[in-house]
């Protein structure tokens, strides 16, 4: 079965020609890792992914030109920079895979297309990402004020699934210190 509708299943009943309808609006992707699913620099983000398989992470350099993670997403995760697709404004952030990946992808102009045929859609996607937001919102703010040890620790409790399949270099990003830091914290707690 197709991982959005078994997943949407979860939420909801969808009829039989309800996920016909669903499936032939989102394409599969795939990306190996490394490889941008959409690369910002000023550019509108225009496609929602909804994440089969893999890690994929927002991401952003900054002013210092060091990468940023924002956050990451795994398996049965919808993800766009929500603001870019929403509003239609540029975006500096990109969404690239941590490790190999396949993705469902749909288009601004076809997940609008999708609401029309389908009104009860739009209210299930936009709770998804509500809950989402919240999740991120919450999981950022427990790292708030506390060392990046002890961070890392935390991290590897919270999304230890992130944590064994991802490369050092994205998690140091996510937690806003440097590789080296990070490979000398591992090596303190083993």
């Amino acid at each position: 079965m197709n991982p959005l509708i078994a997943y949407l299943k979860l939420l909801r009943h969808i009829p039989a020609e309800d996920e016909q309808i669903i499936a032939a609006y989102f394409e599969a992707k795939q990306f190996k890792e490394g490889e941008y699913l959409f690369k910002g620099d000023g550019r509108v983000s225009r496609e929602m992914f909804f994440v089969c398989k893999g890690i994929i992470r927002i991401m952003s350099v900054n002013d210092k030109g060091v990468e940023v993670t924002h956050f990451f997403y795994n398996e049965n995760k919808f993800c766009s920079i929500l603001q870019s697709f929403n509003e239609e404004t540029p975006t500096p952030a990109a969404i690239q895979a941590c490790c190999d990946a396949e993705v469902l992808s749909i288009s601004k102009r076809g997940l609008m297309d999708l609401y029309h045929q389908l009104p009860w859609l739009k209210q299930v996607i936009d709770n998804i990402n509500q809950l989402h937001l919240i999740e991120k919102v919450n999981v950022r703010n427990t790292y708030l004020g506390i060392d990046a040890e002890n961070q890392y620790k935390l991290f590897t409790v919270q999304q230890p699934d992130i944590a064994m399949r991802v490369p050092l270099k994205d998690i140091a990003a996510y937690l806003g210190i440097t590789p080296q830091s990070l490979s000398r914290i591992r090596k303190n707690i083993s």
